[in-house]
């Protein structure tokens, strides 16, 4: 049984994502900043901010061995570069890069040590491609990709793998807030506010965490290591 780290793992993506792998059999534990409600058989729940050096260095020196570690934990939000914070840039890059580098950090060692070990970063396709409004958010989607590609880099040759997984627009909690807000800066319905943002993918639809997770699954089955996957649809 592979004892498996699901940052942001209670709910949403990472939620499914945990479900999934203690569903097959791993040892689960889902690292929240929050106490997350019941969860399934095999799923173990830490309280950690994975921004904070201190904290996560001592949840991992607990846990012990790592076997696979999903960076999963993101936020996100929206606003035209004029009207960008220095607060909602360093919020986006604390956790969307800075924590998935400190959890990497955590394990890439003792993965090399014993020669083996998987990790999965969940990124986004903005860190593959820029769009209006989300300077924080790609910014720090693009930076967690960069480190995924040193990552893979420095263990090539052994049998540690790193990747990324790269989807656009999942229906998540993350996902409506953006439609809401869309609806709220433009005037549009909630329906219609989603139908555009839809629009704006190649295939013209938000994706299912279902699909998400079949991803991470691949990847995690596999040998591959400096790998990106797009979840868009194909090139409009």
């Amino acid at each position: 049984m592979s004892t498996v780290v699901v940052t942001g793992g209670t709910r949403g993506i990472g939620g499914a994502i945990s479900a999934e792998l203690a569903a097959a059999g791993h040892h689960v534990i889902a690292l929240a900043t929050t106490e997350p409600p019941a969860l399934p058989d095999g799923i173990d729940a830490r309280i950690c901010d994975v921004t904070d050096e201190q904290q996560v260095a001592a949840v991992f020196s607990d846990i012990g061995a790592v076997d696979v570690l999903v960076n999963n934990a993101g936020v996100s939000g929206s606003n035209r570069l004029g009207r960008t914070t220095l607060e909602e840039w360093n919020r986006n890059m604390a956790v969307n890069a800075t924590g998935a580098f400190l959890c990497t950090r955590a394990v890439i060692d003792q993965m090399l040590e014993r020669d083996a070990g998987k990790i999965v970063t969940v990124a986004s396709i903005a860190g593959v491609e820029g769009a209006p409004y989300i300077a924080a958010y790609a910014a720090s989607k693009h930076a967690v990709m960069g480190l995924m590609r040193v990552v893979a880099a420095e263990v090539a040759g052994t049998a540690v793998t790193a990747n990324s997984v790269c989807p656009t627009f999942v229906r998540t909690e993350m996902t409506v807030a953006t439609i809401a807000n869309i609806a709220e800066r433009t005037g549009k319905n909630l329906a219609d506010a989603e139908a555009a943002l839809a629009k704006a993918t190649p295939h013209g639809r938000i994706i299912e965490i279902a699909e998400v997770v079949d991803a991470v699954m691949e990847l995690l089955a596999g040998d591959l290591s400096g790998q990106e996957i797009v979840l868009d649809g194909g090139p409009s």
